[in-house]
């Protein structure tokens, strides 16, 4: 069965949503994060606080250059914050809602998980 068309359901949510502008930075962001190693990294600075470049590297199994090349991408999209010490860059979250947003995804998508 087929349903009519709503016009003043659909106004009155098309004012709630997202915009076409909103949704594409968003999507961008979450293309970001859509990577294993990127998803790693994102963890580890969370439950260290902030790390090195080097020390990143090691914990996500990958070059510094890979690393360093990975979290320009997230720093210039606003998801880590650098600061530099001497010859060593250290990256953390930006924010809070990194934290909860990862802290989300672990909880809906791989508590409970059959694997």
């Amino acid at each position: 069965m087929q349903h009519a068309h709503d016009p003043q359901r659909t106004a009155a949510l098309e004012e709630r949503i997202l915009d076409h502008d909103d949704s594409e930075l968003l999507a961008e962001r979450f293309k970001l994060l859509a990577d294993p190693v990127r998803i790693r990294m994102v963890s580890a600075l969370v439950e260290a606080g902030e790390l090195c470049v080097c020390d990143l590297a090691e914990l996500v199994g990958a070059s510094e250059s890979a690393t360093s090349h990975q979290l320009r991408q997230m720093r210039l999209a606003g998801l880590v914050r650098a600061r530099k010490q001497g010859r060593s860059v250290y990256y953390r979250v930006a924010d809070s809602h990194i934290r909860l947003l990862l802290d989300v995804a672990v909880e809906h998508y791989l508590h409970g998980d059959p694997r």
